[in-house]
């Protein structure tokens, strides 16, 4: 999860970084050319704060160095700051060695040409591109070409609900559909509680949640050439219905529009909440306070009947890859960095502390993995997720329609109309700024 700045400074950012193809990272300092033993990693915040993936992170990083000599410099980077801090490293060349990407930024992150391509060689160093689920390595850049990263850690959206608040509102299972969703919203959203939690203020939530309704209304947002597509009539009304769960069905707390990444799940933990769409949150519910058994999971919600049949998309393909700067000093220190946090038994280990699934298909095989909140994800994963578009501006897409997404939350706090007009002139000028 992540949100990000003005379209206008990605787009900018990006553009320099595409005409500066061969830049990267690799000199930061404390980076690898001080010393061929020493690599630095800008990790992504996985946990529910950055201190809990500090302390998640660094034994494994010691375990690293022990095994091979080389010390790990370990920064974890907030989602908010980090594609910005990526796509500055492009052209500054003052980046780390390694780093983690969200997995829908990597078409936009491989049009710069900074990261090191996992071409056969490549993927050979680090076991083989065979170890990976398919749909993980599909997700790591354009299509046709050597994918800009390897996979680490795979996600899906799933409806997490309170189980405490179902029962006291007579509520008997998790709703399958919208419509029951609403109704269950609507049923819980009184005295101070509420049915359904948002993020507005998390331009990528907003993403994510508008492109898997686009989807059910068939929309993709780029049509078959990469041109933007934003006003469709499936992405004006995947627009609507989504903000409409505060503006007209009431079931979003007003407050939720200036929401940031994990708010909504303290609400949630908190009892002030009783469902939420989230990736993987049952690290983030235990560490506010939360048993197992307060809380359980099921696929989000499609129109009707079930998730993975025609358009029934009910997430988008979520995940967290690992790249390397191409221009490190340290190559085959950073291979190596690769192939360990790759290796089957870290990929059990991170991928359970963190709730999220494995994209190497020996780990994903485990016991630990087949958990009832784990299945959702991994049944969805493999039945009804689809890729968000693998296109090189994506990132600002993300930008662009995230914001006009907030500008709508904004709108529907403040009681002011959201209509399928409001809703148009707002992907309209998104539109705009992809064309700029």
């Amino acid at each position: 999860m992540r949100h990000l700045r003005a379209a206008s400074a990605v787009t900018l950012v990006l553009s320099i970084a595409v005409a500066a193809t061969g830049c990267g990272g690799g000199t930061t300092s404390g980076g690898s050319n001080e010393s061929p033993k020493i690599l630095t990693y800008w990790a992504s915040n996985q946990g529910p704060s950055i201190e809990a993936d500090k302390k998640i992170l660094t034994p494994e990083l010691k375990k690293f160095e022990k095994e091979t000599g080389i010390k790990v410099k370990l920064e974890v980077v907030p989602w908010a700051d980090l594609l910005n801090r990526i796509l500055a490293a492009t052209t500054s060349g003052q980046g780390p060695d390694v780093l983690n990407i969200g997995n829908t930024w990597s078409a936009s992150l491989q049009a710069t040409g900074a990261l090191l391509p996992w071409d056969d060689k490549n993927f050979e160093a680090i076991g083989g591109r065979g170890r990976f689920v398919d749909s993980a390595v599909a997700s790591a850049g354009k299509e046709g070409e050597p994918p800009a990263a390897v996979p680490l850690y795979s996600l899906a959206y799933a409806l997490y609900y309170n189980k405490k608040m179902f029962a006291e509102a007579g509520v008997e299972k998790p709703p399958a559909t919208w419509d029951e969703l609403v109704e269950t919203g609507k049923r819980i959203s009184k005295d101070g509680k509420w049915g359904l939690g948002a993020e507005g203020g998390n331009l990528s939530n907003n993403i994510h949640q508008t492109f898997v309704l686009g989807q059910q209304h068939g929309a993709d947002f780029f049509d078959a050439d990469g041109k933007a597509t934003f006003t469709s009539d499936g992405a004006v009304a995947a627009v609507k219905q989504y903000v409409d769960f505060m503006a007209k069905d009431k079931i979003i707390a007003p407050g939720n529009a200036e929401y940031a990444q994990n708010q909504s799940l303290t609400d949630f933990a908190k009892g002030k909440t009783a469902m939420v769409l989230w990736q993987a949150a049952a690290s983030t519910f235990a560490a506010q306070g939360m048993k197992p058994e307060d809380w359980g999971a099921a696929p989000v919600p499609v129109p009707s009947g079930a998730p993975g049949t025609g358009k029934q998309v009910n997430s988008m393909v979520a995940g967290i890859n690992m790249a390397v700067f191409k221009n490190t000093k340290n190559i085959d220190g950073a291979k190596k960095f690769v192939k360990f946090m790759t290796s089957d038994a870290e990929q059990k280990l991170l991928n359970k502390t963190y709730g999220s699934i494995p994209p190497v298909k020996a780990a994903q095989a485990d016991a630990a993995f087949g958990a009832p909140d784990l299945k959702v994800l991994r049944d969805t994963l493999a039945t009804s997720a689809a890729p968000l578009p693998q296109v090189p501006n994506e990132s600002q897409f993300e930008t662009a329609v995230g914001t006009a997404v907030k500008e709508l939350w904004a709108d529907a706090a403040a009681g002011r109309p959201v209509t399928e007009t409001s809703v148009k002139e707002r992907l309209e000028k998104a539109q705009q700024t992809m064309q700029q």
